[in-house]
């Protein structure tokens, strides 16, 4: 037996907790921005996250209602997607707080920051993994907007990197799960994929 939920009926705050309970776990991508005054620098994480093409490379991510990071984009065209690494656990869910628009979150929260390499937003010093963005488009659905960014830059701290590439379990990055729930990536299974003409046929 299943238990059936209508968005019609049970209304959109309430569909909206039960998407995020099923759609898990979610990367969170922790966006920083600056103000179109170029120095009020904004932190927030956004847990709905994803690559959106891979040559040339896009990103996404989701702002439900207009967010602070989202009118920082549109107003300077930049961004940077910090990795939110399991050590800052606290941080990344301090600097969701609704801060006024001209609080810096890097100071109220207490997270240092470096400067970028290619954009102007400044990276999340002790993230192991910072992807830097220039807007590619941005497309309005019902309450939320879905931001497209091209990755010009990416940084990756060399202690995450084994044999050249990013390792998972140094890496330790969280997801969001429903309700105030987060994970981290518990274990770690290997499993290549099947090519067709690998394909046992009886």
């Amino acid at each position: 037996m299943r238990i059936d939920f209508a968005p019609e009926s049970l209304g959109a705050g309430a569909f909206y907790r039960l998407l995020t309970a099923v759609v898990v776990p979610r990367p969170i991508a922790w966006v920083s921005t600056l103000a179109a005054d170029g120095t009020t620098a904004n932190l927030a994480p956004h847990s709905f996250f994803t690559v959106a093409c891979t040559d040339p490379p896009i990103v996404q991510f989701t702002s439900v209602g207009r967010k602070d990071s989202l009118r920082n984009i549109e107003d300077t065209g930049e961004f940077v997607v910090n990795l939110a690494p399991e050590p800052l656990f606290e941080q990344i869910n301090a600097s969701a707080v609704d801060f006024p628009a001209e609080q810096d979150e890097f100071d109220a929260v207490g997270i240092e920051r470096e400067p970028s390499l290619r954009v102007k937003p400044p990276r999340v010093a002790a993230s192991p993994v910072a992807l830097e963005c220039r807007l590619h488009s941005t497309l309005g659905i019902g309450n939320s907007t879905l931001v497209l960014g091209q990755v010009v830059h990416a940084a990756v701290h060399e202690d995450a990197v084994v044999d050249g590439h990013p390792d998972i379990r140094r890496l330790r990055p969280l997801a969001r799960l429903g309700r105030d729930e987060w994970s981290t990536i518990g274990d770690v299974h290997e499993l290549a994929r099947i090519a067709y003409r690998d394909w046992p046929r009886s």
